[in-house]
């Protein structure tokens, strides 16, 4: 069936050939109308408190939360007002509140409630709350950057979007020439061609473009799908075309023709690159069962590129170098690698204490992977760095006025005098620095139709009142999340199930929660499933534990590094980077197991674990490097925190599971090869005291050597 398929793929290559460029041309047009999602805390689930409150007051109010702080320093009440005025006007800002909002700025200010003043002006520096429409977030904190000017320091989730989207492209495309450039140094070094990289490039170039016009089936993605998406596609696509071309370089001039050369290495490779490549599939699809939507943005979206690379590499990839043959053969070059014989013989020396480390440090990495001490960060709020104008922005605010945030808390309208015993709580709170209500502002004993409008529409909704509150809080952490339970406990104490609670605060702390949950859930998916489709490629029962068993590892070595380093750990790049590193080592597991099983059935368990190794070490290490290379290059030039520790993850941890692989899976393999035997389907290895062809072969090349 297998030859039957290939040989109707060889035989139609130029259709195939003319087919994929079609397709390619029509996505890479398509692509400009996929739209990109840079607010993490948009992709919280629809039942999470912090969105349904968010969703209610974009009902009922016009202003949303603000999600900008700008301060301009050495200004006066005067001054500050005329800058208030020109922020007011800019496109894109929907509301500017500050002190005139909060106080009686007509009355000397050190007459005035010493909080409220001092969390809008201080030491002569101007701090004004700013709504920006989400839609605009670019534009107006450009315009807004104007009017400050570089005195000026513009925080919050509007800036940094906007930074975000800007920034990040213009890295992104730096890293993908970056990254094209290496993989062809490396399959440069790696080949015997010239044209065999710009043919394996080729094919790789389709399916991203494949990838980014069908993205248009999302409507719209998040930034780190549109990020790092490509890139990891690649990297890890790049195995299936390696796989493929080493084993047609062995099959070439075995069958009679280019053609049947190429048929018959696709179905030797076929269980290797099919198999890691449903495995790869399965660990992004199992972010698709976070609650926190952007894992199935990223999970489906990389799923869906790996799978047309592993149609590609079965129809495309072949057509290309059947058809283009002379071309390959015409640029020949000599070998850049030297035979590996020396370094297979090196790992038959280190495997089995290579192996006996593994099992040695699998409990203690696990423990510390999952220790309750890491530090994780959950939004938006660290993602640039003290060595970027927005972090330096942020200092300079933190450092005149402390940490701040604003909430609202929604409340069931009409009930006034409720409402004046939740505001009078909330200010005994130290955190709370003021708040803005209809019974503040107003009066409760004012009827509403007799209040201002202005003041009515900013408090008052068809259904819900809303308390605005300026916090001394950060953003998130662990104070951050306890203030956020103790105001939804006061809340909830005077309007039972009916109070919500909304702000950047809020919705990290949900996203805390949503992630916390969704972690052991991927995993335990992700691992169950991988187990699943090991047990049925490799027909054994062995074979999966010790692939899972030695991947794993790694993985929790990986993570394990900031307890002791004390970084701080983003857990939006832990569940990507963990997802890919699981698949990109299950791919390196499956081609040296099944490869050895391959070997073992005509030799003896050293013999065929030196053979493996020749064989399976350069492939391994093609891919390996160019997914290592391509992480620590998003680490190095990328701003955008999650984006850079996704490429540190990344480039230690794809480091990590080549020294698993390459060293510690062999010993396993030396040393339960009977076990494996036993416990593999059909594996008919060579007995013990049957004769080795490859033993055989040596020593008569030795006596005929010896005769001479």
């Amino acid at each position: 069936m297998k030859e039957k398929l290939f040989r109707w793929v060889v035989k139609h290559r130029k259709p195939i050939i003319a087919f994929y460029a079609v397709a390619a041309l029509v996505c890479l047009f398509l692509r400009q109308f996929v739209g990109v999602n840079y607010d993490i805390t948009s992709y919280l689930p629809d039942e999470a408190a912090s969105t349904v409150a968010l969703n209610t007051m974009g009902d009922e109010f016009e202003g949303d939360i603000p999600n900008c702080r700008v301060m301009v320093p050495n200004v006066s009440i005067a001054q500050a007002l005329k800058y208030k005025d020109k922020i007011k006007k800019v496109d894109g800002v929907e509301e500017v509140l500050w002190l005139d909002d909060a106080a009686d700025i007509d009355q000397p200010l050190a007459t005035q409630d010493k909080d409220t003043v001092e969390t809008y002006y201080k030491k002569n520096n101007a701090l004004f709350t700013v709504t920006v429409n989400s839609e605009k977030e670019i534009e107006a904190t450009d315009a807004i950057r104007d009017i400050v000017g570089d005195e000026g320091a513009i925080t919050g989730s509007a800036m940094s979007n906007a930074l975000a989207t800007t920034s990040t492209e213009q890295q992104i495309s730096i890293i993908t020439v970056a990254v094209i450039a290496i993989i062809f140094v490396i399959l440069v070094i790696t080949t015997t061609s010239w044209a065999e990289p710009i043919l394996v490039l080729l094919g790789l170039g389709v399916s991203v473009f494949i990838n980014w016009g069908t993205n248009l089936i999302f409507g719209e993605i998040s930034f780190v799908t549109n990020s790092a998406g490509s890139i990891l596609q690649v990297a890890i696509a790049l195995d299936f075309s390696v796989f493929l071309l080493h084993r047609f370089n062995e099959e070439r001039g075995r069958h009679g023709s280019v053609a049947e050369d190429m048929v018959q290495s696709c179905c030797l490779s076929s269980v290797a690159v099919f198999s890691s490549g449903c495995t790869v599939c399965i660990g992004f699809i199992a972010l698709a069962a976070m609650q926190f939507k952007i894992g199935p943005d990223l999970g489906l979206a990389l799923a869906k590129g790996i799978a047309i690379s592993l149609v590609s590499v079965f129809t495309f990839v072949p057509s290309m170098f059947v058809q283009f043959d002379g071309f390959v053969q015409k640029s020949q070059h000599r070998p850049f690698v030297p035979p590996l014989g020396k370094f297979a013989r090196l790992v038959l020396k280190v495997c089995i204490p290579a192996a006996v480390v593994i099992l040695a440090v699998v409990y203690p990495a696990r423990v510390a992977s999952t220790s309750s001490d890491i530090t994780y960060y959950y939004g938006t709020s660290h993602i640039f760095g003290s060595d970027t104008r927005l972090g330096q922005d942020m200092d300079k605010v933190k450092e005149v006025f402390g940490n701040s945030d604003t909430y609202v808390v929604l409340v069931p309208r009409g009930e006034v005098s409720e409402e004046q015993a939740l505001s009078n709580e909330l200010k005994a709170l130290p955190e709370v620095k003021s708040i803005q209500s209809y019974v503040d502002v107003a009066s409760p004993y004012i009827p509403t139709g007799m209040a201002e409008k202005d003041t009515l529409d900013l408090v008052e909704g068809e259904h819900h009142s809303r308390l605005v509150l300026t916090v001394t809080a950060p953003y998130e952490g662990p104070s951050t999340f306890k203030l956020v339970k103790k105001i939804r406990c006061i809340a909830d104490k005077h309007y039972p199930g009916k109070a919500m609670l909304a702000g950047e605060g809020v919705s990290t702390t949900d996203l805390k929660d949503t992630i916390t949950v969704d972690k052991g859930k991927v995993d335990l998916i992700a691992v169950v499933a991988v187990f699943a489709v090991l047990l049925l490629a490799t027909k054994s029962l062995s074979l999966p534990i010790i692939l899972v068993l030695v991947i794993e590892t790694s993985i929790w070595i990986n993570f394990a590094a900031p307890l002791y380093t004390g970084m701080h750990e983003f857990f939006l790049a832990y569940l990507i980077v963990s997802s890919i590193q699981l698949g990109v080592a299950v791919d390196y597991g499956i081609l040296i197991a099944d490869r050895y099983r391959e070997d073992r059935v005509t030799m003896h368990k050293r013999e065929a674990l030196l053979e493996t190794m020749e064989a399976c070490t350069i492939p391994v290490l093609t891919s390996g490097s160019v997914l290592l290379i391509s992480g620590f290059l998003i680490h190095a030039i990328s701003s955008h925190g999650v984006l850079k520790q996704i490429g540190w993850f990344l480039g230690v941890g794809v480091s990590i599971s080549l020294v698993a692989v390459l060293f510690a899976l062999p010993g396993f393999l030396y040393v339960l090869d009977g076990l494996i035997g036993k416990t593999t389907l059909k594996a008919h290895f060579l007995p013990k005291d049957a004769q080795d062809p490859v033993s055989d072969t040596t020593e008569a090349s030795a006596a005929d050597g010896s005769a001479q």
